[in-house]
């Protein structure tokens, strides 16, 4: 990795100023981040244990649900850690090679989150609108294929941007106004703009958002059509009860995301910028292993079970 030049001397890494506050304040927000943390971990964690203890969870739909947990915990790895380390540190710096590894690791996590959710969609349109067809268009084989596609497809979709703005010339101010390296504040760091850079990553970035948010909404669109076709109640009370989880998960992920990258934003807008950041990075993976334990009642028998043992 090439060092950031400077008009007066060599720069190897940025300043990420995260939350700046008095001393007390950033030991504070240490201990609050750390348990948010260890119940993210824990959460996402009792997921995977419960899918592979319990043989009745051994379906595609909670295999997905169990690779998502650990995408979770991966993502949520990519930021915090560091993020814990900066609030005790007195300088803040990062790395030049460790801002661009941090930048690669929490855009292809993030992307990855997007092409599962878009795959989890698929399968309760399957399972709801093809329930006698399910086990066999459902495989084994099949789930292990769009698994491995949603990671493979997430790693490889930000690397060739990632790289040109690496090889970029960094001037003056080596401070990043946020808590991880994010796109916007790097290129505006750069020595002069790139404005081709800023509309491929534009491009890239609403890709990734666009078309696996239509494939979900049309997945979901093509469920509620077969859903208020069921004439009784209690029928139509599962199909979104079975749903309802993965929504509110797909709700609360592509609304702050959307916020964060679609909406136009300005210098002076930083601080709502860390806030939705820290949501959809931070905050949903603390919640999601809820959403889905509370509305599910095979997940809370088997997440019983762990408990007693």
């Amino acid at each position: 990795m090439k060092t950031l030049s400077s008009s007066n001397n060599t720069i190897t890494g940025f300043i990420l100023l995260g939350f700046p506050c008095p001393r007390e304040g950033q030991i504070l927000l240490f201990v609050l981040f750390f348990i948010v943390y260890l119940l993210t971990l824990m959460g996402n964690a009792s997921i995977i244990c419960a899918v592979c203890c319990d043989q009745k969870l051994h379906t595609p739909m909670y295999l997905l649900l169990a690779n998502f947990s650990f995408l979770e915990i991966c993502y949520v790895t990519s930021t915090v850690p560091n993020m814990l380390a900066n609030f005790l540190s007195e300088n803040k710096v990062i790395s030049f090679a460790g801002c661009f590894l941090q930048f690669y690791f929490f855009f292809s996590l993030g992307s990855t989150e997007c092409f599962f959710l878009a795959v989890m969609a698929f399968d309760r349109y399957l399972a709801i609108c093809r329930p006698l067809h399910y086990p066999a268009l459902m495989t084994g084989h099949l789930c292990n294929i769009l698994v491995i596609s949603c990671w493979v497809l997430g790693f490889l979709w930000f690397p060739v941007p990632i790289i040109i703005i690496s090889q970029m010339s960094f001037c003056g101010s080596r401070i990043i106004d946020h808590f991880l390296c994010d796109p916007g504040p790097l290129l505006a760091l750069t020595c002069s703009r790139a404005p081709l850079m800023e509309v491929f990553w534009a491009i890239l970035g609403s890709m990734l958002l666009f078309i696996p948010f239509f494939c979900i909404m049309g997945s979901y669109i093509l469920v509620l059509r077969a859903v208020f076709r069921v004439p009784s109640r209690d029928g139509q009370k599962k199909a979104f009860s079975t749903c309802g989880s993965h929504l509110t998960v797909v709700s609360l992920f592509y609304g702050s995301v959307m916020i964060m990258y679609l909406s136009p934003t300005s210098e002076h807008e930083a601080g709502m910028q860390k806030l939705v950041t820290l949501f959809y990075s931070v905050v949903t993976p603390l919640i999601n292993p809820v959403i889905y334990s509370l509305r599910n009642k095979d997940m809370k028998n088997a997440l019983q079970k762990i408990l007693k043992t």
